[in-house]
């Protein structure tokens, strides 16, 4: 996983510098309001609207807007558009799996755009169920390793139920789904923050490309994340090493 922590690291980095909070602050203020409607408005008991407001917290997110996400969501404010979370399928070149997962208003809008950003680089949208067999859910957190006693986060995680901590130049820790409020309390009461804590789809088995083909798939998965209703793409694509080097150095 070294290739993908390193990869998340330069993301990260790039996030940091984007200067289209605009775009952030909508996809966030989505994923508030999902998760308001679906489990209510209060983060106490509500545990994945606390990982949304706290993600929204991490970026600056203005207060009011979270506030307004969270009554969009529960019903309290009845303007603005109603918002419905989904899985894509699809396939980039040379077999690499894909997993699309969307926040929309217009379904038919977020497909086209999907299908047409997949088929103008020889990739294609699957059926259902067709891709999705090839990963599992997971909790996941990570963070910058410098400056932290590893040993101590192992320990924490380990104790609240994760199956792997990854020590890298980034501290990855991978858990059951189940397990997830628990391993984030245990964290945060140890006096570590996450700088991403998340559920997301890991593949079972992935596969390597050279650098250059490598380098390709990582950006047809970039062209998928920057479209507005794209909240996160998940692939079965091992990332080299050298692939890496070749993106930090761009």
């Amino acid at each position: 996983m070294s290739g993908h922590s390193k990869w998340s690291t330069i993301k990260r980095k790039k996030a940091a510098n984007d200067a289209k909070r605009g775009a952030i602050f909508t996809r966030l203020a989505r994923e508030i309001t999902i998760t308001a409607r679906e489990g209510g408005g209060d983060p106490e008991t509500n545990f994945g609207l606390r990982l949304a407001v706290d993600r929204a917290k991490a970026e600056n997110m203005p207060k009011d807007n979270i506030e307004r996400a969270i009554k969009h969501g529960t019903g309290e404010d009845k303007e603005g558009a109603a918002f419905e979370q989904t899985l894509y399928e699809g396939y980039a070149p040379n077999g690499i799996a894909l997993l699309i997962d969307v926040v929309t208003d217009n379904r038919n809008r977020t497909v086209s755009d999907v299908r047409h950003t997949l088929t103008r680089s020889n990739g294609n949208l699957a059926d259902a169920g067709s891709v999705s067999w090839q990963f599992k859910r997971v909790a996941y957190f990570a963070f910058a390793a410098e400056g932290l006693d590893a040993d101590k986060v192992f320990d924490v995680a380990v104790e609240a139920g994760a199956d792997d901590v990854v020590v890298e130049e980034d501290i990855e820790i991978f858990a059951p789904v189940e397990t997830f409020k628990e391993i984030s309390d245990g964290l945060k009461a140890a006096g570590f923050e996450p700088e991403e804590s998340s559920v997301r789809m890991v593949p079972n088995a992935t596969i390597e490309l050279s650098a250059d083909d490598t380098l390709k798939i990582m950006g047809i998965i970039e062209d998928l994340e920057d479209l507005d209703d794209v909240r996160n793409v998940y692939s079965n694509l091992e990332i080299s090493e050298e692939a890496v080097a070749m993106l930090a150095a761009a």
